[in-house]
């Protein structure tokens, strides 16, 4: 016989546990009750378990200590706060120290039942979604985002995504959705900045009919296609200022309001998002509203450029080239010096620029092995010291770099980035006993990618 399942439940009015003992013992749930801080401490002491309900202020202390106290010592119980209505601030600062949600009093029972399903969900999603299934790397930066988007998918707090054009993010936000209780519900990907302005409204939060010109029938917006699960915005930054306001009421409230409607629908959706720009230079700038930015950056997660993580792009290559050869079919393999100019390589479209050069590598290299040439990385003769009668092939896509003040004549722009490679390694070598192991980790870049420099550059 299958244990059932139990909450903890902490509040200084005997009503309100009463009320929630009631509802959540409907639920199946076997729950105890606690009136103050200490006694909720010493049930947990005791008993392990699925679900917390705490009141943000008790007699002896707050619901927000409760909370890190969880956080700290029982991490696999989801803890939700009850607060205040409109008492936003304490709702943010309780996501922020690791709640898994919040609801309002008066509580909305219906709204109290969705919040309890998804933490009870919480523990079956996450065994169904192993950490990290798809995001590759080993470096020491990717086994610590990973770890991170284990933590925040327990939680239904906005999630900020930063990180450069192509390094992954949507990647990311679908992890932590598939990862958290969310996982059997839809996960709808928006991208605000392909959305015409005048469109952005009727997209979003639906339309009725008759609204506008073109309004021949409702219209679901994507909230509603999202409810029960995660909308990711992506390129938030591209919102304008008068649909910011707008998102920021959906997001206080859990409603929306089509165009034309006279009532709100309400909608239980978790909101991630995500943008290549400095978000927090554009709210100083004026043209994203702080408090928006703050509902959206309750929790925020950096997602590292792949040329900050460079052991990490043999295996990405490789999985690359798999993927292209598909099932039965022959993977071509990168050769030594292949791989070691792909690692030497800055990336400035990160992952989704790696993966580009690679289809074209396996379209244009003959037999199977692909070798330099068929890289044709941008630059690269000044970028790894190739040999001047290399000739150069540019991807036509990609913007020629601007020459520094006093460097007129661009043929002199090889031989000084070799120069300065050149110096810059023998100082690492120097400073590391001329150990290759080393002098490499040293300078961000795999062994193999240093050796080939050696010899390119004449250093042997």
């Amino acid at each position: 016989m299958a244990t059932a399942r139990s909450a903890l439940v902490v509040d200084d009015e005997r009503d309100i546990r009463e009320l929630l003992v009631l509802t959540l013992g409907r639920m199946g749930l076997r729950v105890d009750t606690a009136a103050d801080l200490a006694s909720a401490r010493a049930h947990l002491a005791q008993s392990r378990y699925d679900l917390c309900l705490t009141d943000m202020r008790l007699p002896d202390g707050s619901g927000q200590e409760l909370i890190e106290h969880i956080a700290q010592r029982y991490a696999e119980t989801p803890v939700a706060m009850i607060t205040a209505f409109g008492n936003v601030e304490a709702a943010v600062d309780a996501l922020k120290a690791g709640a898994f949600d919040f609801v309002t009093k008066p509580v909305d029972l219906s709204v109290l039942r969705r919040l309890v399903q998804h933490a009870l969900d919480l523990n079956q999603q996450r065994k169904a979604a192993p950490a990290g299934a798809r995001l590759l790397g080993e470096s020491q930066r990717m086994q610590q985002l990973r770890q991170t988007i284990g933590r925040v998918a327990r939680s239904q707090a906005p999630v900020y995504i930063s990180g450069e054009s192509g390094v992954g993010k949507e990647l990311v936000a679908r992890l932590i959705h598939e990862q958290g209780s969310r996982a059997a519900g839809p996960f709808v990907p928006v991208n605000c900045g392909a959305i015409p302005s005048e469109l952005m409204e009727s997209e979003l939060f639906g339309h009725k009919k008759g609204s506008f010109t073109g309004a021949h029938a409702d219209k679901e917006g994507l909230f509603q296609t999202a409810n029960g699960g995660t909308l990711f915005l992506d390129e938030v930054a591209e919102l304008p200022l008068h649909m910011q306001v707008k998102l920021l009421r959906v997001i206080q409230e859990k409603s929306v309001r089509p165009v034309g409607a006279q009532a709100e629908l309400p909608v239980d959706v978790r909101i991630l998002s995500a943008t290549h720009k400095n978000l927090a230079k554009l709210v100083e700038d004026g043209k994203f509203r702080q408090d928006l930015y703050y509902r959206i950056n309750v929790i925020e997660l950096a997602v590292p450029p792949l040329r900050q993580r460079r052991e990490d792009i043999p295996q990405i290559a490789e999985a690359v080239l798999a993927r292209l050869a598909g099932n039965g079919g022959t993977v071509p393999a990168l050769s030594e010096e292949a791989e070691a100019a792909l690692s030497a390589y800055p990336f400035p479209g990160n992952v989704r620029e790696l993966e580009n050069i690679l289809e074209r590598a396996v379209a244009l290299c003959d037999g199977q092995t692909i070798e330099v040439a068929d890289l044709y990385l941008p630059q690269v003769d000044q970028l790894i010291g190739q040999e001047a009668d290399m000739p150069l092939r540019p991807v036509a896509a990609a913007p020629s770099p601007a020459l520094p003040p006093g460097l007129a004549d661009a043929t002199a722009l090889p031989e000084a980035i070799e120069q300065m490679e050149r110096e810059t390694i023998q100082k690492a070598l120097e400073a590391n006993r001329y150990n290759k192991t080393r002098t490499a980790a040293a300078l961000g870049i795999t062994f193999r990618a240093l050796r080939y420099k050696l010899k390119k550059l004449g250093m042997e």
